[in-house]
This record gives C-alpha cells, sequence and structure tokens, in this order.
C-alpha cells in the first residue's frame, strides 16, 4: 500500500504541478491584463493631464492678449488724459494772467475814481456843466462823477 501511496502522490503531485502551472499561467495572464489596464489607465491620465496643461496654456495666453489690449487702452486714454491737462493748465495759466491784469486795472480805476471824489468838492461847490451832452451823446447833467468813471482813462486825465 505504502508504493500505491506513493505511486497516487506522484500522479497526484503531477496533476497539482499541472494545476499549479495552470494557476501560474492564470495568474500571469491576469497579472499581464492588471498591468495593461494600468499601463491604459495610465496613458489615458497623462493624456488627460497633457490636455488640462494645453487648456490651461490657451487660458493664460487669451488673458495676456487681454490684458495687452486693456493696457494699450489705459494708455491711450491716460495720453488724452494728460493732453486735456496740459491744455487746461495753459488756459488756466492764460485765465490767472487776465484776472491780474484785470485786477490791477480794477484797482488803478479804483484809485483814479478815489481820487476824483476827494478832489471834487476841494474848490468849492462844482459849476454848472459846460453843455448837457457829452461829445459821445450821453447825459452828464445829473451825475458829473458817472460821465467822469464812463470816460476812458485819457479823458479822465484831460479835465
Amino acid at each position: 500500500m505504502a508504493s500505491s501511496s506513493g505511486a497516487s502522490s506522484g500522479s497526484g503531485s503531477g496533476s497539482s504541478m499541472l494545476q499549479n502551472s495552470g494557476s501560474e499561467e492564470d495568474l500571469q495572464a491576469l497579472m499581464d491584463q492588471r498591468k495593461r489596464k494600468r499601463m491604459i489607465s495610465n496613458r489615458e491620465s497623462a493624456r488627460r493631464s497633457r490636455m488640462r496643461k494645453q487648456k490651461h496654456l490657451d487660458d493664460l495666453a487669451s488673458l495676456v492678449t487681454q490684458l495687452r489690449n486693456e493696457n494699450q487702452h489705459i494708455l491711450t486714454s491716460l495720453t488724452l488724459t494728460t493732453q486735456k491737462y496740459l491744455s487746461l493748465d495753459s488756459q488756466n495759466s492764460v485765465l490767472r494772467a487776465q484776472v491780474n491784469e484785470l485786477s490791477h486795472r480794477l484797482e488803478s480805476l479804483n484809485e483814479i475814481i478815489d481820487f476824483l471824489n476827494a478832489t471834487n468838492g476841494a474848490f468849492g461847490p462844482p459849476g454848472p456843466p459846460a453843455s448837457l451832452f457829452e461829445p459821445d451823446g450821453t447825459t452828464c447833467f445829473f451825475d458829473s462823477l458817472a460821465c467822469f468813471s464812463q470816460q476812458p482813462i485819457d479823458m479822465l486825465l484831460q479835465y
């Protein structure tokens, strides 16, 4: 019986070897299949990653173009604003000079009026007017000072 059990164990081990080699082949095939799936999955993941990177680059390039256009618009606006500022500044300078000149003229005219008012009664009551009308046709009978203030400076100095 011992020999029969040895023979059967030998033949049993041969079939188990076949089973082992069959299961090893199945295991190897399963591992190869998993490896292929993993490789395909990795390739697909890498492709999606490249697509995301490309989309990100395209978005950044679009943003650069948009910002350059916006920058150009701002520079144009700044140039126009600067030109308007310089124009208004020169106009303000002219107006300030005119205000200064007119203020001096007003001050001079006020001094002349003050002088005429001060000297008007200095030599007694005013005499009758030389005529009711001045050479330009205005009436000076009621307010001789008004006539003086209406005259140009050269005419006032002649009286």
